[in-house]
């Protein structure tokens, strides 16, 4: 586990269910097949891992890019991986409040050489990385209010 990376950011959404429901909502948007450019994307940086093995969310399984690491069901998920210009590590957090779960993703990361400044300045700099962390954490709620019976 890369517990070396430096800070990124962090991004949090208040999610009007149970923890255990968000856990779910997490795994199922993390985890959907898109046809939206993510595995000519993964490709293109050469993510690794690269495909999705095991059962979602237990230690040792993939999703494309990330590997767990870490997992506690409606606690804690670490994700950590790799690609042509960086190393990263996600670490998503529930926690149980009034009205709901607040769900919280830290990203930290390292961009090594020339090519990972340039590769940061594109992701990171122009806010790129915010929006599709914003993207995740809305589609999460989105799923988690759809499905709330699921806890």
């Amino acid at each position: 586990m890369d517990t070396d990376l430096p800070y990124v950011d962090e991004h949090s959404v208040l999610v009007p269910a149970p923890p255990m429901a968000v856990w779910h909502s997490l795994a199922s948007v993390m985890t959907r097949s898109r046809a939206d450019g993510n595995e000519a994307l993964g490709l293109l940086l050469a993510t690794e891992p690269r495909r999705a093995t095991g059962t979602p969310f237990e230690v040792g399984s993939t999703i494309a890019g990330f590997a767990v690491t870490a997992a506690v069901p409606g606690q804690l998920l670490e994700l950590s991986g790799r690609h042509r210009f960086s190393r990263y590590r996600l670490v998503m957090t529930l926690a149980e409040q009034a009205g709901g779960t607040l769900l919280s993703a830290r990203t930290y990361a390292l961009f090594p050489g020339p090519h990972g400044f340039l590769y940061r300045q594109l992701v990171i700099r122009t806010g790129g990385h915010r929006l599709v962390m914003a993207g995740l954490l809305r589609s999460v709620r989105h799923h988690a209010a759809k499905n709330r019976s699921v806890a």
